[in-house]
């Protein structure tokens, strides 16, 4: 356990700590021996996983509980990392971002509070995940939508808070939050936007903002305090839904299709966070790289074209959906056919037309809001596979996309990697989501797999493109991304920081933010 104590905390204060901890939730509620703390260990790890291993983990139960855990890590200086579901995989996973953190499960925190049909929102603890809502709102017989990840295992609130994207118009998610209960360092519990008025009748959970400051946003991707609900607006279900497939021939495509789309997503023709996927990240969903390339390094031309014949598919794949009435969906599906139709090339398909398809089908599950664990089969693309995000940022247009795109290709193979990427499209900015895979069993890999996102990151950063988050191992170089005026941001956040959280034990490093007596 020595190895494993929180920074400053000798073993006896340490245990003193713990044995308060287990008087709150319970003895079987706190996970001190190693199987335990390798369980909370990031799983998709490419660097050894003690450079993020938790100091042990405290699973409290109900406000009370969490804020008496917060309480005596405060009293102890232990700090505290907070997971809800701790499926953040290709980030981190459970792993905290400082050797030695208390990890603090909130998972058993999984009441769906409030469904609100007629007003479309739904009211959740941390634990809550987006299959539990789903099938919550199934059972009652709602008409709500749910927007999800790909993985629906994981939480909402985490995703939430995160500012993860998904498919459906509700797809910007955190634009949907409304209102948020938050526990601080010091134990003071907030309610924010409407419910800060005592007995309010406005709806907490229908306007967000409130009166003064909204501040609901500095609690999204930060460590000034524990967000222990949330309120999330959902999607009535539409009368009508259309999902569709363009695909088109070649890698340079991208420019013109991203081009294309800025309109139909700027009017709402194509309503919904839609996805422009790459060859080879379509491919890795449903069968193994080597039944078209065994050598190492990146695949070859000629195996991605036999790809895209086999699988019917094109270098650049656009997923995207129509919501409506009939009518309504027969006149926007003219403007896109016609508008497509000019990419010399682009083929177009319905439900109809893929049947039997399993990146079809799982994405038109993804895009009417239903969740499922199919793209996780891009880890079968090589043994013991595991995957990593490098996201940067693009405005929706041609240019920056083949330019991104190009970037992240040539870096990617110059260190052995094939690109597996996707474009999700926003109304006017996209993801670029690179997830290159890598196998676990293969040490070379892993080191080469380091070499390379840190390269991602400087050199997208030196043509002025910024992630919008990142895997734990990587948050001090984005955070120094940010740098402008003197890194003017950072200053920003570390005033909050010591503002909130003076003694540093919220999460620290998380985002780049460290207490002034800690550091990397």
């Amino acid at each position: 356990m020595s190895a494993l104590l929180p920074p400053g905390v000798s073993a006896q204060q340490f245990a003193q700590a713990l044995t308060a901890m287990r008087a709150v939730v319970g003895p079987e509620w706190v996970f001190a021996n190693d199987e335990d703390i390798t369980a909370y260990s990031d799983h998709f790890a490419f660097e050894d996983v003690s450079v993020n291993l938790a100091s042990a983990i405290a699973a409290p139960l109900g406000l009370d509980q969490i804020t008496r855990i917060i309480a005596i890590a405060r009293d102890h200086q232990i700090p505290v990392w907070a997971i809800s579901t701790g499926r953040n995989l290709a980030y981190g996973g459970s792993a905290p971002r400082k050797h030695g953190t208390l990890t603090l499960d909130l998972k058993r925190n999984n009441r769906i509070l409030e469904v609100n049909e007629e007003l479309a929102y739904a009211v959740v603890e941390p634990g809550v995940s987006f299959f539990q809502l789903y099938r919550h709102l199934r059972e009652i017989g709602s008409k709500l939508w749910i927007d999800t990840p790909s993985p629906g295992w994981g939480g909402i609130m985490g995703n939430m808070l995160e500012r993860g994207v998904g498919y459906t118009p509700y797809g910007d998610r955190f634009m949907w939050q409304c209102g948020m209960q938050v526990v601080l360092a010091d134990g003071t519990v907030v309610d924010t936007g409407m419910a800060a008025q005592d007995g309010s009748q406005t709806g907490n959970h229908t306007y967000r903002y409130g009166s003064g400051p909204w501040i609901d946003g500095i609690f999204t991707q930060s460590n000034f305090g524990i967000v222990t609900k949330v309120g999330i607006q959902l999607m009535p279900e539409p009368p009508g839904y259309r999902p569709f497939l363009v695909t088109f021939a070649e890698d340079e495509d991208i420019a013109p299709v991203s081009d294309l789309i800025r309109p139909l997503k700027m009017t709402h023709v194509i309503p919904n966070a839609a996805v422009t996927c790459s060859l080879n990240l379509e491919a890795a969903t449903s069968l193994d790289r080597t039944k078209y390339h065994v050598d190492a390094g990146p695949l070859p031309e000629a195996a991605r074209r036999r790809m895209m014949a086999d699988l019917n598919v094109g270098k650049w794949n656009f997923y995207a959906a129509l919501y409506g009435p009939e009518p309504v969906m027969d006149a926007h599906w003219e403007v896109i056919r016609d508008s497509f139709a000019t990419v010399k090339g682009a083929r177009f398909f319905t439900a109809d037309d893929r049947k039997g398809d399993v990146v079809f089908g799982y994405r038109t599950k993804l895009m009417r809001g239903e969740p499922n664990m199919t793209e996780f089969g891009i880890l079968n693309w090589m043994p013991n596979g595991a995957h990593l995000g490098f996201s940067p940022v693009a405005p929706v247009d041609g240019k920056t996309a083949l330019d991104q795109y190009r970037l992240a290709e040539a870096i990617c193979n110059r260190h052995g990697f094939d690109y597996t990427g996707m474009f999700i499209v926003g109304f006017r900015a996209m993801h670029h989501i690179v997830e290159p895979i890598f196998s676990r069993s293969d040490e070379d890999q892993r080191s080469r797999l380091i070499t390379m996102v840190t390269e991602l990151i400087d050199e997208a950063a030196k043509r002025g493109y910024g992630e919008y988050r990142g895997h734990l191992s990587f948050m001090d170089q984005i955070a120094g991304t940010y740098g402008w005026g003197d890194n003017a941001l950072m200053k920003l956040s570390q005033r909050i920081k010591r503002a909130l959280d003076p003694t540093g034990i919220m999460a620290p490093g998380k985002s780049g933010i460290w207490p002034e007596k800690a550091s990397s």
